[in-house]
């Protein structure tokens, strides 16, 4: 064998070797504990570039570790298949998306395979194939049955030339539409939703899971629990059913202060408590509204603007008219989409009163106020003032008396409001997995049977860049019998979210050639929960949030006995090249082919790890690289080359000299295997570095 170091020579022959002897693919059977090792599978764009391998290579390095330790192993692979870019690709180049993802899929597997990884290929998932998205069509309609799935309206993007539905990649920043120009509006339309409300407060808690703190915190964060007060403001308007406008608030203690209301302008009592004086005004300004998104509308730095719709709704505990205005700030989906306006002590009401010219009257008063106007909104707590029965309480006892008394009177009570809204999972594209419902005009809405499963995709779908899925002007596919009454009747064209793939996944890796159920029960109880899931922490409050849920709700329904999918989390950090995220448009993607023909995968497996600590990310540059390529020769040649003992070296040096280097050989032992649980590969690296170091100085006698 030569001495230099050439692994052209021999990864390709071991890799090969372990296919052959399918080395790396794992049973249930065994007698050791298991290991379930996952890294997010990567979405099929064609080429993986340095970036995926920062994510891949040090969890199988670990997940390597765990192998040699003992365990029974499963690292699994796969491809997240469906998407918009895979549709917009068909209409740019004339090909299927079907075709372009599995190009994609056998680009990305090649690359994946030089890795060097112990990837389990037998139990690949794509999850484009029939023989996976049957399940999660079949997952849907347990759902559907289970009350949480439902058909909701919904605020899309709307062309009123094109008269289509746009993607939001489709509006350009200016508000218009990326093809003809025109103003892009919202628009509502009945579309499917997943009840993860429901499970808003299971999703804050993280018991029992090692998770990164920050990852928490950002799901508590986005479910977003405020205990609060519900309020029910009276109303009489002849054009209106409803008797009531109810807000909630977690400032019931300043219910004296109100001034004014606020709906949200696609509210559904706008349209009816207008007034006709009012009504051209109030359709621009809703106009105006829906062609901005939800981030630009509660922008701190946007202007607070509305207007009055010309109705009043009362204060129950003041008996005041109080005028009601519509204000984009105020999302429908957020609460009960009606705000109740207390300028003296909210920024933004204060703010949107001073504009208007409306009352602000202080209810709270700051220490040592005089009764004077206030310059600013005070927000802290304080003695409740020109509050009736509840002058002189502290504010925070006020909360309490002002909800007790709303209570007893029947005006409203004591709620929790969530920021967190359900899933909406409709898209109107063709490339993605089609809602397996139908609708008929005599029975209504009706789920497919699950004998009938997968609804499959259309292989002869017509691409254009209309906005909308093609699936609608295929009759083939639309048109179908209704299974309740056997009459004619329309499929749905809608297909599903992406994530809902990804949210099962993992489930479907410990058996994925089952034909009869979405898993082998028994597997999934050797293999669940994953014990250590790796990947980006961009996925915070989706793929991760949704999986959790996803799990949640089939144990209730009874397919799983456990409510976590992932025991542990890690999220690795970013490679960037010139100071930015790699991305193809900005030019500076490092392909990993490259190097990994010159140098081999072990060496860039390596500078991977050395980088930078792996949580943190680091900055790719060929210097580093070539520097464990160099570490790389330099070992090689140490074990390699013939070890002749320097005869000027006299035995008791020698001897001391090997002593000291047993003692180093156990200390690095131990010091490797600290840092791999750790997922420390940065000076688990320097360790072996440094030993390197060692072991030539006692080879050379010093």
């Amino acid at each position: 064998m030569t001495t230099d170091y050439n692994p052209q020579e021999f990864e390709k022959k071991w890799q090969n070797r372990w296919a052959e002897d399918r080395l790396y693919e794992v049973s249930e059977d065994s007698k050791k504990p298991k290991w379930y090792a996952l890294t997010m599978f990567p979405y099929t764009s064609g080429d993986l570039h340095i970036g995926h391998w920062y994510a891949m290579a040090p969890s199988d390095v670990h997940a390597r570790f765990k192998r040699m330790q003992g365990f029974n192993v499963l690292h699994p692979m796969g491809f997240d298949a469906f998407g918009l870019p895979a549709e917009n690709a068909a209409i740019k180049r004339g090909i299927h998306p079907y075709k372009w993802t599995m190009q994609n899929v056998d680009n990305m597997r090649r690359q994946l395979k030089s890795i060097g990884a112990i990837y389990d290929w037998s139990r690949e998932v794509i999850t484009c194939q029939p023989k996976y998205y049957k399940w999660t069509q079949w997952f849907f309609l347990k759902l559907y049955e289970n009350g949480l799935a439902y058909r909701g309206k919904a605020p899309v993007n709307w062309c009123p030339q094109c008269q289509t539905v746009l993607a939001n990649e489709q509006v350009l920043g200016s508000g218009d539409c990326e093809r003809c120009g025109t103003a892009v509006v919202r628009r509502d339309l009945e579309q499917w939703f997943f009840r993860i409300t429901r499970y808003a407060d299971e999703l804050m808690q993280h018991e029992g899971i090692d998770w990164p703190e920050r990852i928490k915190i950002m799901q508590r964060n986005w479910v977003s629990k405020s205990a609060g007060t519900d309020i029910s403001f009276a109303l009489g308007h002849p054009a209106a059913d409803d008797k009531e406008i109810r807000v909630f608030t977690t400032r019931p203690d300043t219910i004296f202060g109100v001034t004014f209301m606020v709906l949200a302008p696609e509210h559904p009592l706008v349209a009816r408590l207008t007034s006709p004086d009012k009504k051209t005004e109030v359709e621009a300004y809703i106009a105006k509204s829906r062609r901005l998104t939800e981030i630009e509308r509660l922008s701190t730095e946007k202007e607070k603007d509305g207007v009055f719709i010309g109705a009043y709704t009362t204060n129950r505990l003041t008996r005041e008219k109080v005028p009601i205005w519509i204000a984009d700030y105020v999302l429908l989906g957020y609460g009960t989409g009606a705000v109740m306006a207390v300028p003296a002590h909210d920024e933004r009401d204060f703010a949107f009163a001073k504009k208007y010219n409306l009352p602000i009257r202080v209810v709270i008063a700051p220490p040592e106020w005089q009764g004077d106007k206030l310059e600013e909104a005070y927000i802290e707590a304080g003695t409740m003032v020109n509050s009736g029965q509840f002058d002189g309480l502290h504010s925070e006892k006020g909360v309490e008396a002002v909800s007790d008394f709303l209570e007893e009177k029947g005006w409203g009570g004591r709620a929790v409001s969530y920021k967190l809204r359900d899933w909406l999972i409709s898209r109107q594209r063709y490339w993605g997995v089609p809602i397996p419902m139908i609708y008929c005009d005599k029975c209504g809405i009706v789920p497919v049977a699950e004998k009938e499963l997968p609804v499959l995709l259309p292989e002869d779908a017509e691409f254009k860049p209309t906005g909308e899925s093609p699936l609608k002007y295929n009759e083939q596919f639309v048109n179908t019998t209704c299974p309740e009454c056997g009459g004619t009747a329309r499929r749905e064209t809608d297909t599903m979210d992406t994530f809902i793939c990804s949210s099962w996944y993992f489930l479907r890796y410990t058996s994925p050639d089952i034909d009869d159920v979405p898993f082998d029960e028994s597997n999934v109880k050797y293999w669940m929960p994953v014990d250590l899931y790796t990947g980006g922490a961009e996925h915070a409050v989706m793929h991760l949030l949704y999986a959790r849920f996803f799990t949640k709700a089939i144990r209730d329904i009874g397919l799983v006995d456990f409510g976590e999918p992932f025991s542990r989390l890690f999220n690795q950090g970013i490679i960037i090249a010139q100071k930015q995220k790699m991305s193809k448009s900005k030019g500076n993607v490092v392909n990993p082919d490259t190097y990994v023909s010159e140098l081999g995968a072990d060496t860039v497996r390596a500078y991977l790890m050395f980088v930078a600590p792996w949580e943190q990310g680091g900055e790719w540059n060929d210097s580093g690289i070539s520097g464990i390529s160099r570490w790389f020769n330099r070992l090689w040649k140490l074990l390699l080359e013939p070890y002749n003992p320097d005869g000027t070296v006299n035995n008791e040096i020698r001897l001391g000299l090997e002593q000291a280097l047993q003692r180093d050989t156990h200390q690095v032992i131990r010091k490797v295997t600290q840092d791999l649980e750790r997922l420390r590969f940065n000076t688990m690296i320097a360790a072996l570095m440094g030993f390197t170091g060692r072991l030539n100085g006692v080879k050379e006698g010093r």
